[in-house]
């Protein structure tokens, strides 16, 4: 990803987490959660590391969801497995108070 308006990093990783149909249509924005490497032990947040194709053991903040337009989306990572994809959705049924 481009560097963020606002912030100091240079570039910065994101999970997609709009569902894929969205990601297939002519729409330009996606919501995407950022990946961190300070983890502040929220439920809203999710673990994840070399597994998963990052550098450093890092956490996706679901708290911080941002609306992105896709053409920023620059470079492909890596993928989330099974189970960091459960704990990815109920982290975000957490940050969206959803039941």
């Amino acid at each position: 990803m481009r560097h963020p308006t606002g912030d100091p990093k240079r570039s910065r990783v994101f999970v997609v987490v709009s569902r894929q149909a969205l990601m297939e249509v002519p729409f330009s924005t996606v919501i995407c959660a950022p990946v961190v490497t300070t983890r502040s032990g929220l439920s809203t947040q999710v673990d994840i590391g070399v597994d998963e194709g990052l550098k450093h053991d890092s956490t996706i903040q679901c708290d911080a969801l941002s609306s992105l337009p896709k053409r920023v989306l620059s470079d492909y990572v890596g993928r989330l497995g099974w189970e960091k994809v459960r704990q990815l959705d109920q982290a975000l049924a957490i940050a969206a108070g959803i039941d």
